[in-house]
């Protein structure tokens, strides 16, 4: 085996090594960790906090980073058999080796079900009345910050709530309330 020859083995092995030990990091990582590191491959943010499906989902880019996403016979093929699938899907869910991540998207736009920032939200509990101010980023209750309603209903009941539901904001639906009354 020539010099080179042995250089390029072991700089295929070495860039293995490199995504088994990536792979490995994801098992232990915690679930806002591993959001991070979604952003960081996919170069954008997730919704998701399923733990399971973040380290497949960031697994599988880093994997197609590494070794290069599908061919494009590949791409050409779906491109044929659903023309009309969202371009992410066609694209290899985000690109190949060629493309780099797609850039970071803007922040989200607030929930069109919130009420505009400075309304005051009150709600009674236990012969307690409790008031919520609405900020531009989340909620002030009791002096303290929150991002959801729900940490202050969880707070001010100590079960877990739908924080839309706890203040009224939104009603069940009727399937749901049918299915409780049963």
């Amino acid at each position: 085996m020539t010099t080179r020859k042995r250089k390029k083995d072991r700089r295929g092995r070495a860039a293995v090594a490199d995504v088994a030990g990536q792979l490995a990091a994801l098992h232990e990582m915690t679930v806002g960790q591993l959001k991070d590191r979604y952003r960081e491959v996919f170069g954008e943010p997730t919704r998701s906090g399923n733990k399971p499906y973040l380290k497949k989902k960031v697994a599988w880019r880093i994997q197609e980073l590494a070794e290069g996403g599908l061919s494009d016979h590949a791409q050409k093929r779906i491109q044929e058999l659903a023309p009309d699938a969202p371009v992410r899907w066609r694209a290899s869910n985000g690109g190949s080796r060629k493309a780099p991540p797609a850039p970071a998207l803007e922040e989200p736009q607030r929930d069109p079900a919130l009420p505009p920032p400075g309304t005051v939200l009150t709600r009674e509990h236990k012969g307690v009345e409790h008031r919520v101010t609405v900020l531009d980023d989340g909620f002030e209750y009791q002096g303290s910050r929150y991002k959801s309603l729900s940490k202050i209903a969880l707070e001010i009941t100590g079960t877990r709530w739908n924080g839309f539901l706890f203040f009224r904001l939104k009603q069940r639906t009727r399937r749901a309330r049918a299915g409780a009354e049963q």
